[in-house]
């Protein structure tokens, strides 16, 4: 019997039939998958897996997973448990939000342009949502502005909303609907109240952001996959703070920087990590300003700390 796992705690899963029915479920034996993922977590919300329904109590609901389906994808983030741990944080995606504000608290393009290099990384397409335009004056507004601008150039969708207000919310839900999309975001950014809005009656909890740190308190734990009432699921992700850039090489990581993909092959050496080597084509681009300077700086802060992660 097919499945779809919609939650893990830990050793048990929380999977759905496409009948509808749910089953707590455990894994039977030790899987070992896709040979080179060295994870901390065999399966993964949005898994497809067979399971075995424990006929032994009708009553109980419980099921053995025997098999894991192959995943069309799957996106990772540092482990808790290890920093050259993964831990695959969701499977089998059509798409990623990510929830982002230009105030209280605002998101870093850093943070964006990490996890645009992952999902790209993981060929998992991504669409910007910032949320709280009821709180824009002047200067956010222009500050969006700018943001729009940037990434709409670049190729990605970038949405305005309130999830206060419920302005721009039917843009999202016809962009969820029927699909199966993950949704990320810092903590704090109105990522929850924005899923109790396009799922009125979850009712997530919610927090203020703390003042202290003018960071969000994180209100998700793990991820969790929701049936959308209007259709598709939608995959709710813990506020990561760092969505580490797992597994990238560093010649390969200016691959994952649509702006600079045009310029890539056009360097002198084709290991060009476009920081300090001549004839370099990416460099060039950034100084004619055909590539945004701050995402430059993005792209070399970005190798830094995968450079620091390998020695």
């Amino acid at each position: 019997m097919q499945a779809t796992v919609y939650k893990s705690t830990g050793s048990w899963y929380v999977v759905k039939t496409y009948t509808g029915e749910i089953f707590q479920a455990r894994m039977k034996g030790i899987f070992k998958r896709d040979g080179d993922i060295t994870s901390t977590n065999p399966i993964a919300v949005g898994d497809v897996v067979e399971i075995e329904p424990d006929d032994s109590d009708a009553n109980a609901k419980n099921a053995m997973i025997t098999e894991i389906g192959p995943r069309k994808n799957y996106i990772v983030r540092s482990s808790p448990h290890g920093k050259n741990k993964k831990h695959i944080v969701a499977a089998n995606m059509d798409q990623a939000v990510l929830v982002c504000t230009v105030k209280e608290p605002r998101t870093s393009q850093g943070f964006i342009d990490r996890f645009l290099v992952t999902a790209a990384a993981y060929h998992i397409p991504v669409i910007l949502v910032f949320n709280k335009k009821d709180l824009h004056k002047e200067k956010e507004v222009e500050k969006f502005d700018a943001m729009e601008e940037l990434y709409t150039a670049i190729g990605y969708q970038v949405m305005l909303i309130s999830a206060t207000t419920g302005d721009g919310v039917d843009d999202v839900k016809a962009l969820l609907k029927d699909k199966t999309t993950l949704m990320a975001g810092h903590s704090g950014v109105g990522k929850s109240s924005l899923i109790n809005v396009l799922m009125p009656g979850l009712d997530l909890r919610t927090k203020a952001v703390s003042g202290w740190s003018g960071k969000g308190l994180h209100t998700t734990t793990s991820a969790e996959m929701y049936d959308l009432p209007f259709g598709g699921c939608l995959i709710d992700t813990p506020g990561v703070r760092e969505f580490g850039i797992v597994d990238i090489p560093k010649t390969e990581l200016s691959h994952y920087f649509l702006d600079m993909q045009p310029y890539i092959s056009k360097c002198q050496f084709n290991n060009c990590l476009h920081i300090n080597e001549p004839g370099c084509a990416v460099k060039v681009a950034v100084e004619e300003g055909e590539i945004d300077v701050d995402r430059y700086v993005s792209y070399a802060t970005i190798l830094e700390t995968i450079e620091a992660e390998q020695y």
